[in-house]
């Protein structure tokens, strides 16, 4: 399915991530790894991206009314795309978290050159590719905080009309479910403005902690017990206590913000969405996997990870407003210091005594 974008996901990387990791080929494996998606004709595609830009449009003031956040004007853009843009989206942002790693690596060993440069850019770049095209048929949206200057929303048309169709949900009805989380998204950041340089602080103390010798060593044993290993995933494997401990930052954070999504698709869906219950019960069901491969590399990917954010964030955000309301939880706004631990996250009722 071919979309026509709100706009450009098109870039392309600079600097040193963009010297040692080749983008271009990344984006070029992954679009053929992902594919275009369902068939459609023009005119029920042209459908689809007008419904879910409309959809994104409608969903900021029903986001503010239950949540009491209030979103900049669209200072971050709302982006309809295909595959192939999710993943030149993605590889941009990649590029951006990844410089400082990059220019760390190339400080303790030396930048490459020559032929080493030009192999190691295409192995990684393919590396990359393959995990990208993996995830790119798998994404329905993303809000990526690391768009200068402000982020922007992605909405991916073919994935939103083919998990529609696996569903039998009605499109309409599933388009705004999907809007409604993803727009959350958009609001959480442009509403909470230091939000976005938090995140981006975090991955550079991770950055900070990399031993690249160590990584490099015994790498293949590590990515070997990650699969072997069915609770771990990849970081798990090759994550020091020190980025571990990081991680669990930002896994608060992560199932925060993604729990805090799920809690308002599911708060405001019943009153615009008739068909909101049975959307949310088959779209349960479809985030178990698939099959044993997808299963398998959810497991290495630390996709599983991301399912146990959505339930744990919103039985967090729940758990909060149960006790307080919704007025006293925005306080986990307020500044980096109000955000919940991992710890928290599993223990809301802790949460509300050290912060309120």
């Amino acid at each position: 399915m071919t979309t026509n974008p709100a706009g450009s996901a098109s870039g392309s990387a600079s600097g040193p991530a963009g010297s040692m990791v080749d983008w271009d080929l990344a984006v070029s494996l992954g679009s053929r790894i992902a594919g275009e998606g369902p068939t459609v004709t023009r005119a029920d595609a042209a459908a689809a991206v007008a419904e879910l830009r409309a959809g994104a449009e409608r969903s900021t003031g029903l986001v503010r009314d239950f949540t009491g956040l209030v979103a900049a004007d669209r200072t971050a853009p709302v982006l309809v795309v295909d595959r192939r843009g999710w993943i030149q989206a993605n590889a941009d942002s990649f590029a951006t978290i990844l410089g400082p790693v990059i220019e760390k690596l190339g400080a303790k060993k030396g930048p490459p050159s020559g032929l080493a440069l030009a192999i190691g850019s295409r192995v990684t770049g393919a590396e990359v590719g393959g995990l990208l095209g993996f995830l790119a048929g798998k994404v329905l949206g993303q809000f990526d905080p690391f768009f200068d200057p402000h982020g922007r929303l992605l909405l991916v048309a073919p994935n939103i009309v083919h998990v529609e169709r696996e569903l039998g949900a009605d499109p309409s009805d599933f388009r705004l479910w999907v809007c409604l989380h993803e727009e959350t998204h958009r609001v959480q950041f442009t509403a909470v403005p230091w939000m976005r340089d938090h995140l981006f602080s975090e991955m550079q103390a991770i950055a900070e902690t990399l031993e690249p010798s160590g990584l490099l060593d015994d790498g293949l044993g590590r990515i070997t017990e990650a699969l072997k290993n069915r609770g771990g995933s990849l970081f798990d494997a090759i994550g020091t206590p020190e980025q571990k401990e990081i991680v669990d930052r930002v896994t608060g954070v992560m199932s925060l913000l993604e729990g805090h999504a799920d809690v308002v698709m599911d708060g405001v869906g019943p009153s615009v969405i008739p068909s909101v219950e049975a959307i949310r019960s088959r779209f349960n069901e479809r985030r178990k996997g698939i099959g044993p491969l997808d299963r398998i590399l959810r497991r290495v990917l630390g996709l599983d990870a991301k399912m146990a954010q959505y339930r744990d964030g919103a039985a967090f955000v729940r758990g909060v407003v149960d006790k307080v309301g919704m007025a006293e939880f925005n306080a986990v706004w307020d500044n980096p210091g109000h955000l919940p631990s991992k710890a928290e996250i599993a223990d809301p009722a802790a949460w509300v005594s050290r912060v309120l």
